[in-house]
């Protein structure tokens, strides 16, 4: 682990002191979300980053409400439908 200085709005002080491995757990997992997001990197490389197994942080987001699954009902039964259809032919 490194310390690294940060410029935040002071409103944000309370909120950016955390004490407890869990607390430091989730910090650094929401710092490192919008990469994931945008593909810079996968979940895998994250869980390895924060030293869990890509399990573990997908759990840990979805108790933050953060789906690992980004997909609509209908987006999956599409792709549900086109694996059926070529596992017919």
């Amino acid at each position: 682990m490194i310390n690294v200085q940060i410029t935040i709005p002071e409103a944000l002080k309370p909120f950016a002191t955390v004490a407890t491995e869990e607390e430091i757990l989730i910090r650094n997992a929401m710092i490192i979300f919008p990469f994931i997001q945008n593909e810079t990197i996968s979940y895998g490389k994250a869980a390895e980053i924060l030293n869990l197994r890509k399990l573990d942080l997908i759990t840990l987001y979805g108790k933050m409400g953060l789906p690992y699954f980004n997909q609509t009902k209908e987006e999956l039964e599409e792709d549900l439908r086109n694996i059926r259809s070529v596992l017919e032919k």
